[in-house]
Formats: C-alpha cells, structure tokens, sequence
C-alpha cells in the first residue's frame, strides 16, 4: 500500500536544467519531469493518451518556440502537444472542419514544489485528483532559500515499508554500522529518548548524541540534535553545534513494489565542513551501501516468512510508523481528518 495525498520527494533540482524532461516511475506511476526555459517544474502522467507513447522520449518546446503560446511536449508518435499543466494544446493532423476541442484531452498533471533545491511531487488518489494539495512539503528548519551542501542517492531492492522502519531502526547501528569512528558492539548501553508526535508523525526531542556517536564530535562544542520523522518516509535530523547548524534531509521514495530510493541531503553552516565534502560522500556512501545491504538481505529471508517481530521498546518506532500509515490510509478513504496516534513517551533501548 502506497500512501496518496501527500508529498513524496522526486528528484534532485539539481537534476533539471532549464529545457530538460527526465523519466521516472514513482509509487508505480510513470511520470515525466521537467523545467521549462522560465526555470518553473512540472511533471505530468508519461503516457500520451492517443497511443500511449512516454512524453519524456519527445521533445520540449519553449512558449516562444512550441507555437501554441505555451511551453508543450511534443508526443514523438504523432506530435500532439500538451501544455506543462497537462491540456492537450495542438494535434497536428487535424484539418480545418474537423470539430474537435483539443483542450478537452488532457494528460494527469502532478502538484509539484521546489524547496531548498529540493523537487516533491505530490501524489493524490486518482478520485481526488484535481483537488489542491491539503497540505505543503517539509520545510527544512533554519535553513529558509538554502542549498544543499551534499547529497547522495541509492535504491534499496525492497518495499517502502521495509525501508523506512530500517533507516528508523535505533538498535541496529553497532551491527550493521560497526566501525571504529562510530559504534561497535563493546559501546553499547542502555539509552533512553523522550518522543512527542508532530503533524505528521513523531519527533525524537532535542537531546545530546549518544556517547557512541563520535562523528559529532568534529562538530565541536556540546551538539544538540532533534530529529523527526514524518509520513511518507521524511526523517529531518537537526543539529545545533554553538552558532552553527547542520540538518540532514533523508527520503524515502517508492518507485515501485520492490524498489525504493532513498536520498540523504544535506545542509550545514559551518565552513570547513564544505573541505571534508569528499571524506563525508564516502562515510554517507558507506553508511547507505550498508542499511541496503540488509534490507536486501532481508528480502531473502522474508520470502519465506512475511512476518515480522516488533518488540518494546526498540521496535516502537517501527509501529508507530505502521499505526501512522494505516491511520493516514483511513482518513483519506474515509474523507474525515487525520488524526496522529503517537502520544508523548520516554523510550528506552540498548544499542
């Protein structure tokens, strides 16, 4: 089940120049990006409706250059063209006194935002389809009209739901993630987090890193980091280091049953952060390259047995992502609000 009415990331802005389409299955849905020459996003259903022919392997014109007065993709197939919103704007083997209202055909057009370089995209149900978009994206706290600073992508071979509880999952770190810099299983200790729900899902209150954490250190001063969670897959993890910030933007995004793309973003003040780009890629690189490797290990064992054990308190997370997520479902099939479950509560854990 794939949540709808609510934002998903898409792509990287950095991915889209100016005059550039990309394809993308996204939730099980084949949809074509792009900007146009006035640097605005759209992103449309990439089946053209005479022959089914994608969009994304046609041209984009300009307004100034479609001859229709808008910016339009041109189908490779026959050349009908449909404006950025999704109207059919010209079909080029209509011959005078054929009446037809071309404007009548459309192709599903998708709500999309660019924030802090950031493209989402906004995935209603099909019945809810031309409704506006009930809510807006995540904004990144502090960090209003900012760039990323580093980025990194990687697709995990399983279901959404198999990859977020595992990105969420506190307990797996001095086993999965065992180093010398970050955690090894001699570290472990008993923790224990305050938790309080927000919007959309839970936030993990402010609070001083773990012990074992040692990659904050190089933030130098006495760290603070909250992070939250929110429907679909959104985890925001903000970092206080004395007058600096850093924020890391991690999201999950199904592109289909079995494959998930997960991006970790990320946005800082501190200067001399911007020289260890090179050495971070290769720590966030190795860190993803891990929690795929077992979530594409548990696939293995999952085929054989679908269930799974969620225990207190380690695994609360897991459910409240569960509780959440079916919560949301019920709402929009019901059309009554959402109402978040989670309840403020002090977690406790080994790891």
């Amino acid at each position: 089940m794939f949540l709808r009415d609510i934002w998903y990331f898409a792509v990287p802005g950095e991915r889209l120049k100016a005059g550039d389409m990309l394809h993308k299955t996204l939730l099980g849905e084949p949809v074509v990006l792009g900007r146009d020459a006035a640097g605005a996003v759209f992103a449309l259903r990439d089946i053209c409706p005479h022959r089914g022919v994608p969009l994304s392997a046609g041209k984009l014109y300009s307004d100034k250059t479609s001859g229709c007065g808008h910016a339009t993709l041109e189908c490779p197939y026959h050349g009908w063209k449909f404006r950025t919103d999704g109207v059919c704007a010209d079909i080029p083997s209509l011959v005078p006194g054929q009446d037809m209202d071309v404007e009548r055909i459309r192709v599903r057009s998708y709500p999309v935002r660019e924030i802090q370089g950031n493209i989402w995209i906004y995935m209603a149900d099909e019945r809810r389809a031309d409704a506006p978009p009930a809510h807006e994206p995540p904004v990144l706290p502090h960090f209003d009209g900012a760039r990323p600073g580093l980025r990194e992508t990687m697709i995990f071979d399983c279901h959404i739901d198999h990859a977020v509880i595992g990105l969420m999952d506190p307990a797996h770190g001095p086993f999965v993630h065992r180093s010398w810099w970050w955690r090894s299983t001699a570290s472990i200790h008993e923790k224990a987090k305050d938790f309080a729900p927000n919007p959309r899902g839970f936030t993990m209150v402010a609070h001083k890193p773990s012990s074992n954490s040692g990659a904050y250190k190089i933030l130098g001063g006495a760290p603070v980091t909250e992070i939250s969670f929110q429907l679909p897959g959104i985890r925001i993890e903000s970092i206080q280091a004395g007058k600096h910030r850093v924020c890391g933007l991690t999201s999950v995004t199904p592109l289909d049953e079995k494959r998930t793309e997960i991006t970790q973003t990320f946005y800082w003040t501190l200067p001399f952060l911007s020289v260890l780009k090179p050495v971070a890629r290769q720590f966030i690189r190795a860190f993803l390259k891990q929690d795929g490797d077992m979530v594409n290990l548990q696939q293995q064992g999952l085929k054989f047995e679908p269930g799974l054990m969620l225990i207190n308190d380690s695994d609360i997370q897991a459910k409240w992502y569960h509780r959440l997520k079916n919560e949301w479902a019920r709402a929009g099939e019901e059309g009554t609000p959402f109402v978040n479950p989670i309840e403020p509560v002090t977690l406790r854990w080994r790891s």
